[in-house]
């Protein structure tokens, strides 16, 4: 049997009725008291007031009982097996993963939300299936927000954020493998900033700054002019060079 993963300062580990639970030492008798009969992702779908969010599945925003607001998502797999592996994870699954880079991300000082707990529940072995809950944040997808800016000054300011949050991954030499717009949150607050998605698909490989800011740039940017996305005002050149010049190798 693989070792436990290893728990960040400040977390603890514990157990609720076969679930294996890490928690921050802030929250973990609030997430104690969610779980009594429950999975983590079913109180939250019970919650009075409590708001769906659609992505790959169903997550909720609510409140914990220490007021801390969170969203808590039960984890599904993505991808043309999706059908087959649904929730279904070999254990540890992605959620001690999730935690880890969240903490060295932010400690590294990238905005990106911070994990408040997960779950793991087990399954027919070596499965087991996984709820998080994360910080909950207040704003936009890039491509919602960018669809409100109606003003060259809103549109700088974002873009303006955008660049700094991929100066922060390079500074952390933070490569995201599927860094794209609606990875990137807009937080409705001033001054503008964004915050970094899905980091369990962040690595850090062993390779230059430089190397990785350029793919993280060049992902993003073929998001962004992507016709998929079908932005309703498109970049502008000034916009696309902004966010070359995070990955200039020679910077």
């Amino acid at each position: 049997m693989s070792a436990a993963p290893a728990i960040p300062t400040g977390y603890q580990r514990f157990e609720i009725r076969g679930a294996e639970v890490v928690a921050h030492r802030d929250h973990a008798a609030a997430i104690r008291s969610a779980m009594e009969g429950l999975t983590l992702h079913e109180w939250a779908s019970r919650q009075l007031g409590a708001q769906p969010m659609r992505g790959r599945a169903i997550a909720y925003g609510t409140t914990l009982a220490d007021s801390t607001a969170v969203v808590v998502r039960h984890s599904q797999h993505g991808g043309l097996l999706a059908p087959l592996t649904r929730d279904l994870f070999v254990r540890p699954t992605r959620a001690p993963r999730e935690l880890e880079i969240s903490v060295r991300l932010s400690s590294a000082g990238v905005r990106t939300p911070r994990v408040i707990a997960y779950a793991i529940y087990p399954a027919l072995a070596p499965f087991a299936r996984a709820d998080v809950a994360t910080q909950r944040l207040y704003g936009s997808a890039f491509p919602d927000a960018w669809a409100r800016a109606d003003s060259e000054h809103d549109q700088h300011a974002m873009i303006g954020a955008v660049v700094e949050l991929l100066r922060s991954l390079r500074a952390a030499k933070a490569q995201h493998a599927d860094l794209n717009a609606r990875n990137i949150f807009i937080l409705g607050q001033q001054p503008t900033a964004a915050v970094v998605l899905d980091v369990d698909r962040v690595e850090f490989p062993a390779t230059s700054a430089g190397v990785i800011a350029e793919y993280n740039a060049l992902r993003l940017i073929r998001s962004l002019t992507g016709e998929r996305l079908g932005l309703t005002r498109p970049l502008t050149q000034a916009h696309i060079s902004a966010i070359e010049a995070t990955g200039d190798l020679a910077a």
